[in-house]
């Protein structure tokens, strides 16, 4: 199930700011078929009062991006924000850890992962190709929380889109980390907790990560 996020206008203009991308290998029509995934490990569990796990996996068909992404343990019956985050100047992203609490307040906030995993860039929502991070739909874990998401993208669509975005750079899916967010909004957080603007921190949380990997051509 598909819910609007609460986004605001200002994340439109925080967007633009999150323009990064790296590497060498292109995932694009150009190259052959190849399937990347991602194991998706928890991050901040006792804030989220559950381990969030799951898989991320992008495969190449041809034409076409299928994007999939599975997610168990996370906080019931809310959206999730998910994208894959990474860098502009060529070195690849890696999750941060709870060694990324600078502040020492006991979590892990999204300014804290940019260290080791860049910035935001493409959303996993219902339509990444349109790049619009400010105004997608994510999906909404299940009473049990979990949730499945996929779609289908059309891979010059999205590179073109992603290189106007990011001044000419490339998806270099091997060189990206995926984030899912998200606790509920009545979660009490410490002032310090961090987040994109206006948007409340409790949305933009990041509960899981994992780095993505090439596992076939």
């Amino acid at each position: 199930m598909l819910t609007k996020s609460p986004l605001t206008t200002a994340l439109a203009a925080l967007a633009g700011t999150f323009a990064m991308a790296a590497g060498t290998q292109t995932a694009d029509s150009s190259h052959a078929d190849a399937t990347y995934v991602a194991h998706l490990t928890a991050l901040n569990t006792a804030t989220a009062g559950s381990a969030t796990t799951g898989e991320a996996r992008f495969e190449i068909e041809g034409d076409k991006l299928v994007i999939r992404v599975h997610v168990t343990g996370a906080p019931p019956g809310i959206t999730h924000w998910q994208h894959f985050h990474g860098f502009e100047n060529g070195h690849a992203a890696s999750c941060a850890t709870q060694t990324a609490d600078a502040n020492g307040d006991g979590i892990v906030d999204v300014a804290e992962t940019a260290a080791a995993s860049g910035t935001t860039m493409v959303p996993f929502d219902t339509a990444p190709a349109a790049m619009d991070v400010a105004h997608g739909s994510y999906p909404q874990a299940d009473a049990n929380g979990s949730y499945s998401y996929r779609e289908v993208v059309p891979l010059k669509q999205l590179a073109a889109a992603f290189g106007k975005a990011f001044k000419g750079q490339q998806l270099d899916l091997d060189h990206r980390v995926v984030y899912i967010h998200g606790v509920p909004a009545s979660t009490r957080l410490p002032a310090t907790v961090a987040s994109l603007g206006p948007i409340p921190a409790s949305t933009t949380l990041p509960i899981a990560c994992g780095r993505i990997e090439r596992v076939s051509r």
